[in-house]
């Protein structure tokens, strides 16, 4: 008689797994049958028809084939010694019972990974913007590396514990090299998916979401002056930048995100009055947040605007400003800005691995497309623009997240401490004429009523 074993890999499991089955030649007849055993086909030596690599308890898997092994060729002899006949229900008896007695695994759980890939298609089903959806799926694979690089690629929900989660922040630090806000920002993706199964999947977690906590660091927002806008406006400009120049200023007048600008048609522009004598306004719902904003178009707005939307290009579906796709228009600011002379130098401060690095880099070094809405809501409140109406415009849900424009405004903050140390009649002291002709320079907000 000869006891072999073999893996099936022709009846493979969805979850990767393969049945051991134990052949018996005896007499001149064959028999095959399952042993309850399962692995992966790249833990199996098929040529020491044994269990090998990183498979969790491979030794005493190893330990049982060995034992049921012996077993067969026991009974085997004893029934050659007693002249009983070798039969298949003899050898099955040996086999079976184990299998018979062995407890069925539980189905086996899916990996986080896949969790996570359910989770988004939830989330598509929502209707949540393809942005959003696509910030998700950079966090999804993060995860994948994380778990490719601690050889638990398949790890389940149910082993993600606090150290298991503190280890990933320190991969997003050490290995990732994110500084402190993108670790920040890929945790909170991370709590929204385990809420979700929490709440609306009725799964057990193995970490208390209340611990799970990391500090948000709000960056300098960079913004322009009006004299860097004024800069802007008169620099002169190859003919293919004037028009990433121009949209770039009516962002800055008007506080649309490159994503809206970009959507503008000519169903969103409307006349105030029945003559259009109160001006145009800009009505739209917003593509990040699906809010509805109004935003007064001012002169200058309106210039713009009119440049490039004339008569033939009024019409519903036609685009009013020309806008090229966002890494192009933020490759070609930068440019723009520098022709400008916008040269100055500011200090930025990153957090790579945990480490506060600071240098200094041209102005222009860090415009993009998100700028000019800084540089609209900074400009907005430092010409006396209410919190609460810059907040409508800018279509905030929280009036927080206005209030972090607020704390930037550092020229009002210049202007109170120098009425504090050096009176209200110091002459570097902007007075209310001043403000009154600075503020015609920049768009204002549509009122409550209109």
């Amino acid at each position: 008689m000869k006891v072999s074993y073999i893996l099936r890999a022709d009846k493979m499991s969805t979850a990767g797994l393969a049945p051991v089955h134990v052949v018996i030649h005896y007499d001149g007849k064959r028999l095959k049958a399952g042993i309850g055993e399962k692995c992966r086909p790249v833990n199996w030596n098929q040529k020491g028809q044994k269990f090998c690599g990183q498979m969790e308890g491979k030794g005493e898997a190893n330990d049982y084939l060995k034992k049921l092994s012996e077993r067969l060729y026991q009974l085997y002899r004893k029934l050659r010694g007693d002249g009983t006949p070798v039969t298949k229900e003899a050898l099955l008896a040996v086999v079976q019972p184990v299998v018979a007695a062995e407890v069925k695994p539980a189905p086996a759980e899916p990996p986080m990974v896949g969790r996570f890939g359910d989770f988004m298609d939830t989330m598509r089903g929502m209707g949540y913007a393809p942005n959003t959806l696509s910030h998700y799926g950079t966090v999804r694979n993060t995860l994948g590396r994380f778990l490719a690089s601690v050889g638990r690629p398949e790890l389940p929900l149910s082993e993600w514990d606090m150290a298991r989660h503190q280890q990933f922040v320190g991969y997003l630090r050490e290995v990732q090299g994110l500084a402190d806000n993108a670790v920040f920002s890929t945790i909170k993706d991370m709590k929204a998916f385990f809420r979700h199964l929490e709440s609306e999947r009725g799964e057990k977690l193995a970490l208390d979401l209340a611990k799970v906590q990391l500090r948000y660091s709000d960056p300098v927002k960079v913004y322009l002056t009006a004299d860097d806008l004024a800069a802007l406006a008169s620099a002169m400009l190859p003919t293919w930048m004037v028009s990433v120049r121009d949209v770039f200023l009516f962002c800055c007048y008007t506080g649309l995100r490159f994503s809206d600008v970009q959507a503008l048609h000519g169903g969103n522009l409307h006349a105030l009055g029945a003559d259009g004598s109160g001006g145009r306004v800009l009505r739209l719902i917003q593509t990040k947040t699906r809010t509805a904003v109004s935003i007064f178009l001012t002169s200058a707005a309106s210039a713009l605007l009119d440049k490039y939307a004339g008569p033939a290009r009024s019409g519903l579906g036609a685009k009013l400003m020309p806008v090229r796709v966002n890494t192009a228009m933020n490759r070609a600011i930068k440019r723009v800005g520098e022709l400008a002379g916008l040269t100055r130098l500011v200090e930025v401060v990153s957090t790579p691995g945990g480490r506060v690095e600071k240098k200094a880099v041209p102005l222009f070094e860090l415009l993009s497309m998100h700028t000019a809405r800084h540089t609209f809501a900074v400009q907005s409140l430092m010409r006396g623009m209410p919190v609460v109406v810059l907040q409508k415009v800018l279509g905030h849900a929280h009036i927080q997240t206005t209030m972090r424009y607020a704390q930037v405004v550092e020229e009002m903050q210049h202007d109170v401490m120098r009425a504090t140390w050096d009176g209200p009649a110091a002459p570097a002291q902007r007075t209310a004429t001043d403000k009154s002709a600075l503020s015609e320079t920049i768009c204002a907000a549509e009122s409550a009523a209109a």
